[in-house]
This record gives structure tokens, sequence and C-alpha cells, in this order.
């Protein structure tokens, strides 16, 4: 793995726009951005790479290797939120080791984005169905915490907390951006099947706008990132080190499962960064609603505040160095 990749992932607009929101916060700059804006930037992004996934989706069809992979992907969003369980009752009680286990079982979109992005400029293909392998890892993780609070906790719970499986399933399947991803997805996939024609009307709105649209996002990001880290001090040493060499360890779990599937570098890529993200919107969201008892200060700060920049910032390239020397032989 070169230096130069570090450097040039570094100076990306997008991560350069990153450290731009995070030196506002540092420096007190009175810079803010109005609070709809991220949330409607974050819809628009979802969207573009929905459609685009739904169009690459009609191209590839359901053969190798899509279906195998989103199989795979939905196994790992099964197994990655157990071994963190595992590991966090080291410390913690069960409501915090699961609440925190489904964020990291879980992904992030942005994290997706950003490696897409670093692909292209590495000039590295990659497929669009893994965005459907996005879409489906977002709510097994939701599932699993919830299921390890229930079985590991169940007595410690007073009656009127007991879960309401219908409106947990309900959240966890149907929650803002897996709706987007999988409603654009559709769209994507029909129109590519329907008529191609309106393929290129959409373009200018989910192609040519979607890299200026990331970095703003990303600016907005950094703000949000800084002011998470410099609440770390209260989540400890141990969450501190899970938050950094976890992500890793998924990683390592993810390029084997790559290599068995036999993944292209691109894709491999993508899946190992699908594999060592860790949400801060959707499971956050639920674990809010269904395990109070929960300290969220653990579950977003260390997500949003350290995996979140280690995986844009130093994790893709690392990943990309770990996914040259696992998958040695194809590309």
């Amino acid at each position: 793995m070169g230096q130069n990749l570090f450097i040039q992932n570094a100076l990306s607009p997008p991560i350069l726009f990153f450290f731009l929101g995070a030196i506002a916060y540092a420096l007190k700059s009175d810079f803010e951005i109005p609070a709809p804006l991220p949330k409607l930037f974050s819809l628009y992004l979802l969207l573009a790479i929905g459609f685009r996934g739904g169009i690459e989706l009609q191209k590839s069809g359901f053969g190798y290797p899509v279906l195998p992979t989103v199989i795979a992907a939905i196994f790992m969003s099964l197994l990655i939120p157990l071994i963190c369980f595992l590991v966090l009752r080291l410390k913690f009680d069960v409501f915090n080791a699961a609440a925190i286990s489904a964020a990291y079982g879980s992904i992030s979109a942005v994290t997706f984005i950003t490696a897409e992005s670093f692909l292209e400029s590495q000039n590295i293909p990659f497929d669009g169905f893994m965005v459907a392998a996005l879409a489906l890892m977002e709510s097994p993780a939701i599932i699993i915490g919830l299921l390890l609070v229930k079985f590991g906790a169940s007595k410690d719970r007073p009656i009127k907390r007991k879960m309401k499986w219908g409106s947990i399933l309900h959240e966890s399947m149907l929650n803002g951006s897996v709706y987007l991803l999988l409603g654009s997805l559709l769209i994507g996939f029909l129109t590519s099947a329907i008529d191609p024609s309106d393929i290129k009307k959409m373009e200018p709105f989910t192609g040519e706008l979607f890299y200026g649209a990331e970095c703003f996002f990303l600016l907005d990001m950094g703000i949000v990132a800084a002011q998470r880290l410099a609440r770390l001090n209260k989540t400890g040493a141990f969450l501190v080190m899970f938050s950094i060499f976890m992500p890793i360890v998924n990683a390592i779990l993810g390029s084997v499962v790559a290599r068995f599937l036999n993944l292209d570098p691109g894709n491999a890529l993508l899946f190992v960064v699908l594999c060592a993200s860790a949400s801060y919107l959707a499971v956050p969201t639920a674990m809010r609603m269904t395990v109070p008892e929960a300290r969220p200060s653990y579950y977003i700060s260390t997500t949003l505040g350290l995996t979140f920049p280690f995986n844009i910032i130093i994790g893709i390239p690392v990943y990309m160095g770990l996914v040259n020397t696992m998958i040695p032989s194809i590309g």
C-alpha cells in the first residue's frame, strides 16, 4: 500500500471539506449550516446512489456475483453484532453492549459513498449492485441488537418496556434511509428496463450534482463529528480503542468473505467498507425508541466521533491495501 494512497485520499475534495467543517468547530467559528440542508442532502445522496444502483442491477441481473454477495452481506450484518457483543460484554451491561453492537453491525451510507469516490479517483471499477447490499445490511443488525436485549436482560426490564415486535420490525425494515434506498433502487431498475431514455433525463440530477452534494454533506459531517469527538472523554479508553480496532477486525473478516466470493477489487473494497462502517442514524433512532437503558453517548459519540472519520480518512486506503493483499489473484 503506497503512501500516495493516503495522501490522495486525504487531499480529495470530500475529505478536505470534512476537515474544513471539523476545523470550524475547533476554532469556534460562527460558521453553521441551517438544519434542514444536511437532511436534504442526505436524502439526495441516498436517492442518487439508489437510482444508479438500480440501473446497474438491471444490467447485471441476479446471478453471480450479485445474489451471493447480497446473501453474504446479510450474513455479515448478523455475525458482526454478535462478535461485537462478546467483546463489549467485558466492560458493559447487556443494554449498552447490545446497542453499540447493533451500531457496528449496521452500516454508514456516507462511508460507502466516500469509498465509491475513492475508487473513482483511483480509476478502479465497481458495480452498482453493491447498493443492494448497502440497503439490506442496515436492518438485520438492529434486529440482532434487540434480540440480544430480549434474551440477555428480559428479567431486568419493567413490563411497560417489553418490546412490540411489530413496531420494531417496521422501524428496522422501513426506516427512512432503507425505504428511500430500496425505492430508488427499484425505480432505477424499472426505468432501465422499461425506458432507458429516461435515464439521460435524470443524469444531471443523479450524476453531475452528486460529487458537489457529497462535499457539502461531508462539510456538515465534519462539524458534527468534531462535536462528538469532544464528548468522547465520557466513554472511557476501552470504548475508544473498540471504535478504532473493531472496524479493522470487521474489515479483515469482510476481506476474507470477499476473497471467498472472488469479488473484483472495487466490489471487494465496498464490501469491506460496509463490514467496517457503523451506523449513526438508523440504529441510534431505533435504540433510543426500544432500548432507553442504553446511553446514546456511547453508541453515537464513538460511531460518529471516531469510527466515521477514521474510516473515511485512514480506513479506506488501509482497506484497499488489505483487499490487494488478501485478494492478490484477481484484478
